[in-house]
């Protein structure tokens, strides 16, 4: 097997170093390896279907869930910031490579003049008439514009990899939510579900109590968690319109659509078909687009330096002028000139140096950033494998008890109604056996949002290959 560090560092960085300038010594840069185990640490969760990471959420089944992501790729405000700042980063890239052009002014103009006065003094009105052209070429003799035209072109791809983060991003947040509001719906019915049982309970013990064959103690005892539960299903209630407004505002605000998707979807907690994490951690750092925006930064970083370190020698350009002046009194002229200019830096109380200094310093965040999300984004994805194991070992468990509790409480309520059990004998039934299922439900949604977590740890469908288009080629609208 390869060295995972070569893998993790190496191919981002490595053409970056091939643009430094000859003449500049980069000794004082420190390298960008990280330390990246060769195997995951945890439980890999290989069974089930394999499923590709862009197609993945239509495995879900689920046509409501695929459309509310939909929306939210269409309409989310913060991937049309992001599609702006790929815009700026362009714009900034253009303005790089004019530098390498030559620039060309014109200009002219018209105008009458004469003096009046005495007759002495007197000068007869002319009209001047002129116009020139400037022209200046600075070459790149040390590579500086070749650097800043570097540093621009990485920053594009950067912000087009930071387009993908937030489509990712924004495409499980959704997920998220959708899968949290279904949850919702399904606890919040069986709170419905134990109210109306608890409402039948206290018309029976009225009755009861009417007849003087249980007391008035059991009675209170049947209103209170009556209303207990009551005061529960208004409080989930609230929380799966909250669940509603949350999509809402990441799928652009149409809050009437939102409710009619989630009215046409299916009722249950959408399941995803396992994905197949087989590939080791320095493979799956491929596949995250914020990683490859870190190491991107980190190319442009240098890219800055050698171009701070250029402006410490000289430059050269080349300029020349040519005008033409008609005047009715002087006649016409056509003076012009072309030559070399040098200009050598002597003394600036160390601010070029300075400038180096501070594109060093910006170098070494870079780095430090890209060891930080390389050590994140493999901390993710552990952390969401784990999580994946532990829920699906729990839910089994929580299966057993939500049936045996449900049972017990079946067989409780018969002997209460027999007269052979206590009303708070019940209500502990009851409870138990309500608290288990809702315990259950939460452990499904849980797992279903940690698959979400490792699709999101993962890179979400993110491909690499596609910074290697031209940023003509890589408009935010036309990318999958």
């Amino acid at each position: 097997m390869e060295n995972v560090r070569t893998r993790v560092s190496g191919a981002g960085l490595v053409f970056a170093l091939l643009l430094l300038p000859g003449c500049a010594s980069f000794a004082e840069l420190r390298s960008a390896d990280v330390k990246v185990a060769n195997v995951w640490h945890a439980t890999l969760p290989h069974k089930g279907q394999t499923a590709s990471l862009v197609s993945w959420w239509s495995s879900f089944g689920d046509p409501s869930l695929t459309s509310l992501i939909g929306h939210a790729q269409a309409e989310n405000p913060s991937l049309e910031a992001a599609a702006a700042d790929i815009e700026r980063a362009r714009a900034t890239l253009a303005s790089a490579d004019a530098g390498s052009f030559p620039v060309l002014d014109g200009s002219g103009g018209v105008s009458r003049s004469g003096t009046g006065g005495e007759r002495a003094n007197r000068i007869a009105a002319s009209t001047t008439t002129y116009g020139g052209l400037d022209a200046s070429w600075e070459l790149d003799l040390f590579g500086k514009s070749r650097q800043e035209r570097a540093a621009a072109r990485l920053r594009v791809d950067q912000q087009i990899a930071n387009w993908h983060d937030a489509r990712v991003s924004l495409a499980a947040e959704v997920a998220d939510y959708y899968v949290q509001y279904r949850a919702c719906r399904q606890i919040e019915a069986a709170y419905r579900g134990e109210l109306a049982s608890q409402r039948e309970t206290i018309r029976a013990t009225e009755t009861a109590t009417d007849s003087g064959l249980t007391s008035t103690a059991d009675l209170a005892l049947a209103r209170a968690s009556a209303a207990a539960s009551s005061s529960t299903l208004t409080a989930q209630q609230a929380e799966c319109d909250v669940l509603i407004k949350s999509l809402a505002e990441l799928t652009g605000g149409d809050e009437p659509r939102v409710r009619a998707l989630l009215g046409k979807g299916k009722g249950g907690i959408p399941a995803p078909k396992n994905l197949r994490l087989a590939a080791v951690p320095a493979e799956a750092l491929r596949q995250r687009p914020d990683i490859g925006a870190l190491e991107l930064d980190v190319a442009a970083a240098i890219a800055d330096v050698g171009a701070a370190k250029a402006d410490l020698y000289p430059s050269l350009s080349l300029g020349g002028s040519v005008s033409i002046d008609s005047s009715t009194l002087t006649g016409t002229s056509a003076p012009w000139s072309f030559g070399p200019a040098l200009t050598v830096p002597l003394f600036d109380g160390g601010s070029r140096r300075a400038s180096v200094k501070i594109a060093i310093a910006d170098y070494d965040a870079a780095v430090a950033g890209y060891k930080s999300g390389v050590l994140s984004a493999i901390a993710e994805v552990e952390t969401a494998l784990v999580r994946i194991d532990s829920s699906r070992r729990r839910i089994g468990d929580a299966g057993v008890a939500a049936r045996n509790y449900r049972s017990y409480f079946t067989s409780i309520d018969a002997n209460w109604r027999a007269g052979g059990t206590s009303l708070l004998d019940r209500e502990e039934a009851r409870r138990s056996a309500q608290s288990s299922e809702i315990t259950l439900i939460e452990i499904r949604r849980d797992a279903v949002r940690y698959w979400i977590a490792l699709y999101k740890a993962l890179g979400g469908g993110w491909d690499a290959a596609m910074l290697t288009a031209t940023a003509d080629q890589t408009r935010p609208q036309g990318l999958n």
